[in-house]
């Protein structure tokens, strides 16, 4: 797959690294007077939402529901670039990351409804997995939480819900495109988490390192697998 996309995965390597150097010393990322903080994090999805028309020409459901998560995506990263200037921003972020990923679970679930009646032992498991982590993970958030608990309870079942669809594509696609969506999903809930734990519990210095890698990777095997996509044959199910 590497090599398959060399030319892109050359120019998102080096956002993911440039990007990484900007949040490990906020002192690197100036140049000329111009912060590449505001320069570099939104090309984390431009680039994405470029690569995803040149491969698909946006044709079909499920490539225009990842387009739209990966909008809102970039609408996110950039309400919480300024953050720190007023609260609101953070909420806005919040809230567009949360329609992101309200897209990304029907595009998930276009292909579960393709044939709901099999793999359901995997779902079980997903549910059992993602829901705990749901429950477990906000009620150790919750007495930090103050005024935000219902708008993270909110969006910690939401982003639980993303894992599950995304579990539930197992069977339905090929093989490449369901990993590449799942660890996607997996990484998207650590980030978010990780985030979370951040604002809200304690803050640490390589919070921004941590965040900002896992959530890069994250939007980068959805994408991929999304531009990897083949539906199954339900004969051959």
């Amino acid at each position: 797959m590497l090599k398959k996309h060399l030319q892109f995965n050359f120019a998102f390597i080096l956002i993911f690294i440039v990007q990484l150097l900007v949040e490990s010393d906020p002192i690197t990322s100036k140049l000329v007077l111009l912060d590449f903080h505001y320069a570099v994090k939104p090309l984390i999805t431009i680039s994405l939402l470029l690569f995803l028309v040149y491969h698909t020409q946006l044709k079909g459901r499920f490539v225009k529901r990842v387009f739209g998560g990966l909008l809102f995506g970039l609408f996110g990263d950039c309400f919480l670039m300024f953050q720190t200037a007023h609260p609101s921003f953070f909420l806005l972020g919040l809230a567009s990351f949360l329609v992101g990923h309200l897209l990304y679970i029907t595009a998930f679930y276009l292909d579960y409804i393709w044939n709901s009646r099999i793999q359901k032992g995997y779902t079980r498991w997903a549910l059992v997995i993602f829901g705990v982590f749901c429950i477990v993970f906000y009620i150790y958030l919750r007495p930090y939480l103050a005024d935000m608990k219902i708008p993270v309870m909110v969006y910690a079942f939401v982003i639980s819900l993303m894992g599950i669809m995304a579990a539930n594509r197992k069977g339905r696609v090929n093989t490449l495109s369901f990993k590449l969506v799942m660890w996607g999903a997996v990484l998207f809930i650590i980030s978010d988490a990780i985030l979370a734990y951040n604002r809200f519990v304690h803050p640490f210095e390589t919070s921004g390192l941590w965040i900002m890698s896992t959530y890069m990777l994250a939007q980068y095997l959805i994408t991929m697998g999304t531009v990897e996509r083949k539906m199954k044959k339900k004969s051959a199910m």
